[in-house]
């Protein structure tokens, strides 16, 4: 458990139905979250995305990792200019970590790094990137 975890609150997001917030200053490269759920396979991945809808997988180049069941890592949302990173932890986990100083207050996200995110993504950043597009 990190020094951070109790200082996380899951409350309404400006970005999308519930987000994870900071109720402490925490800094730059500050282990914030364990990320850890139900280690499942590749097969069983597909399976709970297409049939289940559920876009709670993590993957940490060894196992698939559900966090559907989680009380708060499950609503952290997607932002293209985020706050925070994954990194890897051990086989069955990855860490939360700060990618640079954050606010009491302030929303954790990460960039979900798949193509789809991008299409729907209405963080600043992406507006910036699409009204520069000719």
């Amino acid at each position: 458990m990190s020094k951070y975890e109790n200082y996380v609150e899951v409350r309404e997001s400006e970005i999308h139905g519930k987000g994870i917030f900071a109720s402490v200053d925490i800094p730059a490269n500050a282990h914030i979250l364990v990320i850890q759920g139900e280690i499942i396979s590749e097969e069983e991945c597909i399976r709970r995305e297409n049939e289940e809808e559920n876009v709670y997988i993590f993957w940490n180049e060894l196992n698939y990792i559900d966090v559907a069941n989680t009380q708060k890592i499950k609503y952290i949302n997607h932002n293209c200019d985020c706050n925070c990173e994954v990194w890897d932890r051990d086989e069955e986990s990855l860490w939360l970590v700060s990618s640079r100083d954050i606010k009491a207050g302030e929303e954790l996200t990460i960039d979900y790094g798949y193509e789809d995110i991008y299409a729907n993504c209405g963080c600043e950043y992406c507006r910036i990137e699409t009204d520069a597009i000719p």
